[in-house]
């Protein structure tokens, strides 16, 4: 796993089991579950299960989701990070730029300002060439952190699980001497 990540306000590293709790309370938040899956809640045990998934995509890819954490309290505030968009089989092969953050720290971009750290690592070290982001139709905050990481719609679909509309945004890794 790499070392974690550091942005002017943020700490993006490997999660820790006591990371669990607090990624249970932003996962019972229904605000913040709104625009996820089928927009239910989860509870602790469903959250545990997401964690170890998570550890096990980076077991798996050498990339993964990073807890997200602000500097320099050490508070815990969500996720950033990549993963294999298997719930969307259409777009694979694909990596996917995701996040997901407590309420409470919406509309401060940190959100935008971590991001740019992953998609900057994912195009850097990583060597990726493409990343996606998926959102459901609707969900205009994260639609806007896509645009500011330079991403562009390539196309609607819905999702095969809950048939809820999707976009899909893209963007290619940069050419030239800093990748």
């Amino acid at each position: 796993m790499d070392l974690p990540l550091e942005t002017d306000r943020t700490v993006l590293r490997p999660w820790q089991p006591e990371d669990v709790p607090a990624m249970a309370a932003i996962n019972a938040d229904p605000d913040v579950m709104r625009w996820i899956g089928g927009g239910v809640p989860l509870d602790h045990q469903a959250t545990a299960e997401r964690v170890e998934a998570y550890r096990r995509h980076w077991a798996e890819h050498g990339f993964g989701l990073y807890a997200l954490t602000l500097r320099p309290t050490g508070e815990f505030a969500g996720f950033v990070g990549l993963a294999v968009p298997y719930f969307l089989p259409e777009i694979l092969p694909a990596v996917e730029i995701g996040w997901r953050l407590a309420r409470r720290h919406w509309g401060r971009g940190l959100a935008t300002e971590a991001a740019r750290a992953v998609r900057d690592h994912a195009f850097g070290p990583l060597g990726l060439d493409r990343l996606v982001s998926v959102h459901q139709v609707g969900n205009v905050a994260s639609e806007r952190v896509m645009g500011k990481l330079g991403m562009t719609h390539e196309r609607d679909t819905v999702d095969p699980a809950n048939g809820r509309p999707l976009r899909v945004y893209a963007i290619e890794r940069p050419t030239g001497p800093s990748y």
